[in-house]
């Protein structure tokens, strides 16, 4: 008889020559998990994988996450062990009827993705942001990140809009204010260059 317990999984293990079995809770992240999920977050999004979620994954960024969401932050153990998270947020517009769920952060620790975490954690939060009145999910990523955009298709995403980003360095920001100034100045005393 199949097991029925739907959180017990058994996978190959590491060697390939047996298979290891393991229970995975899933459950609302506690002011305790902060710093495993800061931590996590930090070896997955790093500036060579996803340079511009690189930028903005800080401590605020999960802290803040968790005061005003704390329901749709969610965390995925096994054996006590936090080794995926998903942090979700919802947003209202004004004079609209529609509530959307939006994906905000995604991880899984590097050993135990191509388990089913990460699908796991996301159905398990479409599931708590559908009973709060969701009727559409969005999340983003980078381009360049084909196993996210992999994973976010495979889960029914469509509509893929290319974002640009852009970066502006301080300093050569602050060099070219500099000179635009210098050059106006001398066309308004009549000295052109």
């Amino acid at each position: 008889m199949p097991d029925s317990n739907p959180d017990r999984r058994t996978t190959p293990a590491d060697d390939g020559s047996k298979k290891r079995e393991f229970e995975l809770e899933i459950r609302e992240m506690e002011i305790d998990d902060l710093p495993a999920v800061f931590h996590l977050g930090e070896q997955i999004f790093t500036s060579e994988t996803v340079p511009t979620l690189y930028r903005t994954w800080d401590e605020f960024e999960v802290t803040s996450l968790f005061n005003t969401d704390p329901e749709f932050c969610l965390v995925a153990e096994v054996d006590d062990t936090t080794v995926g998270f998903i942090l979700g947020t919802t947003v209202t517009k004004t004079k609209s009827a529609w509530k959307y769920g939006y994906v905000v952060w995604l991880a899984v620790v590097p050993d135990w993705q191509r388990e089913g975490l990460g699908s796991r954690l996301f159905d398990k939060l479409a599931e708590k942001m559908i009973e709060d009145g969701v009727r559409i999910f969005l999340v983003d990523t980078e381009t360049s990140n084909l196993p996210a955009l992999k994973f976010f298709k495979k889960k029914g995403f469509a509509n893929p809009e290319e974002q640009i980003y852009l970066t502006l360095n301080v300093k050569s920001y602050q060099e070219s204010q500099r000179k635009g100034r210098g050059s106006r100045r001398k066309q308004k005393n009549g000295n052109e260059t």
